[in-house]
């Protein structure tokens, strides 16, 4: 049977009260009835639930997310399971708000991050801009004991707590087996749709992506990167041109914008004759899935991040260790065979 503060301030000789002074590093215990009461603790292998404590004395965790804003299809469903995790607030005991700043903004993000700063939040999550100065920032609210986790995409080299999100490079390599496999022995050269290479989780794609295609599909070429910025529109106007290219038998999506990028496969690839690899099950891309514009798509739960990223900064706010295999955000591969 676990001790209980009961335990405690029986073998300590000393009232209720104090071992709650104790437990909560509150003045007016004299030193040596500490040491009595930590005594005691330590013989009786007394360990606090702090999760209990806070659900006694009706604590309320402020989160703070922040998200690009842009007309992305999964933002907006990222959006919306941080919405849904709104409504759970009453049970969760959190109070959740969103911030949306302007996408591929590092100036943006830092103003935000600032402001945070000063409001001392319970905790940050944020999908990250990889830029010096975001990190300059992050890495000083973290010293100033503010808990961060990333989402979706990473910062390099920072002091973030977490990382909310799939393996992008073995997403990128995954890209690439499905991609070259499905191709065979067909030669040709390979476009590449990003968002920004200003974002780590795109960078890390292209980079596992880039090294399965030079290691095992030599007769497969990567063209220039283009940037479509996650909006739809930008990604519709560079597809729609490099489909001009008679030489292109696949592309790889690895970020948003996939509404311009069906609709350029549409509009120019009837034939069906480009194997096409994309990011994230949308409504868009299972559509596209369904009716053969797209042959695979990677996924990652966005639901899955948004309750890890609440589970990290609560544990952090409270000094709790966390399970990291709970904590694994899995890469999930959809054909048109097994959607969910």
């Amino acid at each position: 049977m676990r001790p209980t503060v009961h335990d405690i301030a029986a073998a300590a000789g000393v009232s209720l009260a104090t071992v709650d002074r104790v437990l909560n590093q509150r003045p007016g215990v004299r030193h040596v009835t500490r040491e009595k009461v930590e005594t005691a603790i330590r013989d009786l292998g007394y360990i606090r639930d702090v999760a209990a404590a806070n659900l006694a004395k009706g604590r309320t965790y402020p989160l703070v997310f922040i998200l690009p804003a842009s007309d992305n299809s999964f933002m907006h469903g990222l959006n919306a399971e941080i919405r849904q995790a709104v409504l759970r607030s009453p049970a969760e005991r959190t109070d959740i708000r969103i911030i949306e700043v302007p996408a591929f903004d590092p100036a943006a993000l830092v103003s935000v991050l600032e402001g945070l700063s000063r409001e001392k939040p319970c905790g940050i999550a944020m999908v990250a801009t990889d830029a010096p100065e975001v990190r300059a920032v992050v890495d000083r609210l973290v010293r100033e004991r503010f808990p961060i986790v990333t989402l979706v995409s990473d910062l390099t080299g920072s002091l973030r707590h977490h990382y909310a999100g799939v393996d992008n490079i073995a997403a990128g390599r995954t890209a690439a087996r499905l991609l070259g496999r499905f191709l065979g022995p067909r030669k040709g050269e390979i476009a590449v749709l990003a968002g920004s290479m200003l974002v780590r989780d795109h960078r890390e794609r292209l980079e596992g992506f880039a090294a399965v295609m030079a290691e095992e599909f030599p007769d497969l070429a990567i063209l220039p990167v283009l940037e479509g910025r996650d909006d739809p529109e930008v990604a519709h106007r560079l597809v729609a041109d490099a489909l001009g290219n008679a030489g292109i038998v696949g592309i790889y999506s690895l970020g948003a914008g996939n509404r311009g990028l069906i609709r350029a496969l549409k509009e120019k690839a009837a034939d069906r004759t480009l194997t096409v690899v994309a990011h994230e099950l949308t409504a868009h891309t299972r559509a596209a899935l369904i009716d053969n514009t797209i042959d695979a798509i990677l996924n990652q739960d966005a639901g899955h991040e948004v309750r890890s990223a609440i589970r990290i900064l609560k544990a952090k706010a409270d000094g709790l260790a966390v399970i990291a295999a709970q904590e694994r955000i899995r890469l999930d591969i959809f054909l048109k065979d097994n959607l969910p």
